[in-house]
């Protein structure tokens, strides 16, 4: 029934943990007199990474301590002037953060097999895409459609316009027969409006915020409990199914 699956790509299919803009966020706040906590700099991952900047400034305890630290409160100059440095770091680091997550090459191979369309949308630019494309490729990664924010006006996600521009260009009609797979809460939101299925990947996801090693470190409980605690955040967020790692994929699409 399935007839295309989008996929986001930090996080998601590479990058597990979604490490590289977490890293160029904490770096751009502290630079600028305001250090974020992870939970502050996680909450809008998915998003333009604009926007990112823009909801980061809206949380009250960071617009509480811009205005302590600069004397007035942040306003849209202050996105821009964050956001330039910002994408220099991320730029400078991503080629490091290409690598596919475990299970998603042979994941992408059965769907393939059974003529299943790979797309993609991302939280990334056309510059930081000229980055990771190539270096996932290398490591054998590719979607048959990759589109980012700038092809659609800069309306990323929870728009649904890149879902909409994967389903044109893969030759699909029917959003029903579409899933949507990622790792974030915007993930899930633009999957469901686009009326696509919404699924939430809970290991190597931002969501889950560990590195490979950091989640493998913990006893089997730990691991349940973080399992656990994604999974809500998924479905609280209108996720249609969730699960632990790609290697659950083809079998779930299969029962769609």
């Amino acid at each position: 029934m399935v007839e295309a699956v989008i996929f986001d790509w930090a996080g998601t299919t590479v990058d597990y943990g979604c490490f590289a803009p977490v890293q160029a966020f904490i770096e751009t706040f502290k630079a600028a007199g305001v250090e974020p906590t992870m939970e502050e700099t996680r909450e809008p991952m998915g998003m333009l990474k604009i926007d990112h900047i823009r909801t980061m400034l809206k949380m009250n305890r960071i617009a509480a301590e811009w205005e302590r630290v600069h004397g007035a409160a942040p306003c849209e100059d202050d996105v821009h002037a964050l956001y330039e440095p910002y994408e220099q770091r991320l730029l400078s680091i991503l080629h490091n953060f290409a690598e596919p997550k475990p299970h998603v090459l042979d994941a992408v191979a059965q769907l393939r097999a059974a003529d299943v369309r790979i797309g993609s949308t991302t939280g990334y630019n056309d510059k930081m895409m000229a980055i990771v494309v190539p270096a996932a490729r290398e490591a054998g990664y590719e979607p048959d459609f990759i589109i980012t924010p700038d092809a659609v006006g800069g309306h990323g996600r929870p728009y649904p316009y890149m879902m909409f521009r994967n389903m044109e260009a893969l030759g699909v009609t029917d959003a029903r027969r579409v899933a949507k797979v990622g790792d974030t809460v915007s993930d899930i939101r633009e999957g469901k409006n686009a009326g696509c299925i919404s699924i939430g990947v809970i290991e190597g996801s931002s969501e889950m915020a560990m590195t490979h090693d950091e989640f493998e470190a913990l006893g089997a409980d730990e691991q349940a409990d973080a399992r656990e605690r994604v999974d809500s955040v998924f479905r609280a967020a209108g996720a249609d199914a969730v699960i632990d790692t790609f290697a659950e994929l083809p079998a779930l699409l299969r029962q769609l």
